[in-house]
């Protein structure tokens, strides 16, 4: 059995007054994929940016033994853990090269980013052909492609994704679940993803929380989820 990557305990989160996560207890495994399921609302952006200290939350987050929670955003970053926010948060008006160069930001080893770059090309050929493109003029699964290159030019131990298939053609989508298989793969980068596609999310994750108003009311092998019949109607929709 892999080690846990990470490992959040009793995690509470608010804005404001209004408390959205009611004690989710989840660990993600070294060199995994983890898929947080659950409907509009049901909190599970929130969960991320848990993660990433951008949310007032209580509890024990833990990466690599480490207690993170209370960290300053930048410091989680630079731990390793990047994050793909819902609708991709490219930065419209810089060009693909600059947006990638964005992701290295916080890297001491500035001779190894020009390497890093071709490394992403490898994955997403297109942001070559438009790597002095502003990023607004990107289609919607280039910007979703540039997102993805960016969290990696960071060289992360563990990607946090949020809904990568939002607004994206289903051939798109398909490319894009694909490369991130191959990341999984290839570069070991652990994978925590959040999905309203969920038999999509279920076919990529190895192992799967299903979230009900900020409570966890499944967890398992992704697997047996994705094939209980009663689990799918009841929860998933499909």
């Amino acid at each position: 059995m892999s080690p846990m990557l990470l490992e959040a305990k009793n995690i509470k989160a608010h804005y404001g007054a209004t408390q959205v996560l009611h004690g989710l207890d989840l660990a993600i495994a070294e060199g995994g994929i983890t898929t947080l399921l659950g409907a509009n609302g049901a909190g599970k952006t929130t969960m991320l940016r848990s993660v990433c200290g951008m949310v007032r939350t209580s509890g024990e987050i833990r990466f690599r033994g480490r207690e993170i929670s209370g960290k300053a955003t930048e410091d989680i970053v630079r731990l390793g853990i990047a994050h793909v926010p819902e609708g991709r948060g490219t930065f419209v008006r810089l060009t693909v090269e600059e947006n990638l160069h964005l992701g290295a930001i916080t890297r001491g080893d500035k001779h190894e980013v020009a390497a890093d770059v071709e490394r992403v090309f490898g994955y997403f050929p297109r942001l070559r052909e438009r790597y002095r493109q502003q990023a607004g003029t990107l289609s919607g699964g280039e910007q979703q492609m540039l997102a993805i290159g960016r969290a990696l030019m960071l060289r992360p131990q563990l990607m946090l994704l949020d809904e990568p298939s939002f607004g994206l053609a289903p051939l798109i989508v398909q490319e894009v679940f694909e490369i991130l298989k191959r990341l999984n793969e290839r570069e070991k980068v652990s994978l925590f993803l959040v999905e309203q596609n969920a038999a999509l999310a279920l076919d990529l994750a190895d192992h799967a929380y299903l979230l009900e108003t900020g409570r966890l009311v499944m967890a398992g092998p992704a697997r047996e989820i994705r094939e209980d019949e009663n689990i799918r109607r009841a929860y998933l929709g499909y």
